[in-house]
């Protein structure tokens, strides 16, 4: 269950990216309550994780999925580029996710 509450964790950290930059964009208070949930969220199910994975691995996986999610959300809502050089690096941060994963 705490991989499962891990992943929860991990779209709230990428929906409270994509809402910040919707917020520096338009200045909407919705979009700023968005970001206090998404982001809150994401703290409550990133700690429901640590309790059973260790806090190196929950928080680099957190992080590598959510800055992963955010380059996604990036080029298939806000145009951002998508040239190999950044699927590449992108590939590492998942790779680097799924490897603390496997070799804990």
């Amino acid at each position: 269950m705490a991989w499962f509450f891990l992943i929860i964790a991990s779209f709230g950290e990428i929906f409270g990216v994509m809402y910040i930059n919707m917020f520096v964009r338009s200045k909407s208070y919705f979009h700023l309550v968005m970001i206090i949930v998404s982001m809150g969220l994401g703290f409550v199910f990133l700690s429901l994780a640590m309790q059973s994975i260790p806090l190196g691995t929950a928080y680099a996986i957190w992080t590598g999925l959510g800055a992963a999610g955010a380059v996604i959300m990036g080029i298939l809502f806000f145009k951002e580029s998508a040239g190999w050089k950044r699927m590449l690096f992108l590939t590492c941060i998942i790779a680097g996710a799924v490897g603390l994963k496997y070799f804990e």
